[in-house]
């Protein structure tokens, strides 16, 4: 008797483990899928985690950081009062209360905060570094703010002319006139350059006149590369396939050339994301003067400045500076200062560095942003006129009012 009593048990307890074994396998495939729906919902937080987006102790971190930024604004503050300083500390009190909001709540995401603290990182070491006599030769302030594009067009011949410049007569005396120039021969050469005597006309591409500045794209007085300004009636460019500047008087019809010494046939183009091909030498103006942007192997490749008699086409000033010119997207100048762009991504890009030709001062922790519709930059240049920035954006045309 006792024997089957312990059989029966052992079968009892044989059906009830083989019942919730059954359950168990049931129960499985439900298990499975809440343990990945968990997963696939932890995965963004652990992303957050192990790049240091979501922790205290990052948080405290950016909390001191913040206070060391203010800190040094606030000196700089005392020292120079100024609009942008007394800004600064007015975003940065606003950066800081959100800091608390998030020790409090508990809930928040670095990512956001970081970049806003680098932005006004970079602007107080712009105001911090800035020197008192870098005034250029206008007497004013260094540039503060680019705004957003004022028009933006496709250029007149076709969305496949990447590479070209356009602008506005940059002598000061001169009448309305809008100039527009195309790169037709491989982004390379061209021989005609777009002329409107009104920005009615531009806009509307109509009553424009083409003038011929080459018989042909491979002529010796061709346009090579986007580095192209209208000054005084005249076209500044690069001469066809040398290192030589060359000046095209639209009413005489009269060219000039003279050799840059020193500079190359695509050696040093304008590059950062990616390089633009045959942008060696860049000219641009001013309301003093007209200006050739360039590089050398004596200075190892950085820029060079010199600026031309735009009469009997000489250099009549050089300076060198330490900017890598591959470095750099586009150059142009206000007032003896050099402003270089470097990429930030497809629809932005940033002044980040100047130059200034009267004390010989660089900065290079400027953080001017501006936008563009497409990547590659072919030519920006400022215009002392209407004071605005004029850029070739691969086959748009935008220009941009500027602020000192």
């Amino acid at each position: 008797m006792e024997v089957t009593r312990q059989v029966q048990i052992c079968e009892d307890n044989l059906n009830e483990f083989e019942e919730k074994l059954r359950n168990t396998n049931a129960e499985l495939p439900m298990m499975e899928a809440t343990l990945q729906n968990i997963s696939a919902r932890l995965k963004a937080f652990g992303y957050l985690h192990t790049s240091g987006l979501y922790s205290a102790l990052h948080l405290q971190q950016l909390n001191q950081e913040l206070e060391e930024i203010h800190q040094s604004v606030n000196e700089t503050h005392m020292q120079n009062p100024n609009k942008e300083t007394h800004n600064l500390l007015s975003e940065l009190n606003k950066a800081k209360n959100d800091v608390q909001r998030m020790y409090k709540d508990d809930f928040f995401n670095l990512e956001t905060m970081k970049k806003r603290l680098r932005d006004l990182n970079n602007r107080a070491q712009s105001c911090k570094t800035m020197p008192n006599d870098f005034r250029s030769t206008c007497h004013q302030r260094i540039m503060t703010r680019i705004s957003s594009p004022s028009m933006t067009k496709l250029n007149s011949i076709s969305k496949s002319y990447i590479s070209g410049a356009w602008g506005r007569d940059a002598l000061l005396s001169s009448k309305e006139r809008y100039w527009e120039h195309c790169l037709v021969s491989g982004h390379k050469h061209g021989n005609t350059i777009r002329m409107y005597n009104s920005r009615e006309d531009f806009m509307a591409n109509r009553n424009y006149k083409d003038e011929q500045i080459a018989s042909s794209y491979s002529d010796k007085n061709a346009i090579q590369g986007s580095g192209t300004i209208l000054y005084d009636n005249t076209v500044f460019y690069q001469c066809y396939s040398t290192a030589e500047i060359c000046s095209f008087n639209i009413t005489t019809k009269a060219t000039k050339r003279m050799k840059l010494d020193g500079a190359g046939i695509d050696k040093f183009p304008f590059c950062y994301y990616s390089c633009r091909d045959w942008t060696d030498i860049d000219l641009e103006a001013d309301q003093d003067a007209v200006w050739v942007i360039y590089a050398t192997e004596e200075n190892h490749g950085n820029i060079v400045v010199s600026r031309l008699d735009p009469l009997e086409l000489n250099i009549t000033h050089t300076w060198k500076t330490h900017l890598f010119k591959r470095s750099v997207t586009s150059t142009f100048m206000v007032c003896g200062v050099l402003y270089a762009t470097r990429y930030v991504n497809t629809y932005q890009e940033e002044v980040f560095y100047a130059f200034d030709t009267t004390t010989g001062q660089e900065i290079n922790s400027l953080s001017l942003p501006f936008e563009k519709v497409s990547p590659g930059i072919a030519n920006l240049n400022y215009n002392p006129v209407d004071g605005k920035l004029y850029l070739y954006n691969d086959a748009y045309l935008l220009s941009y009012d500027t602020f000192f």
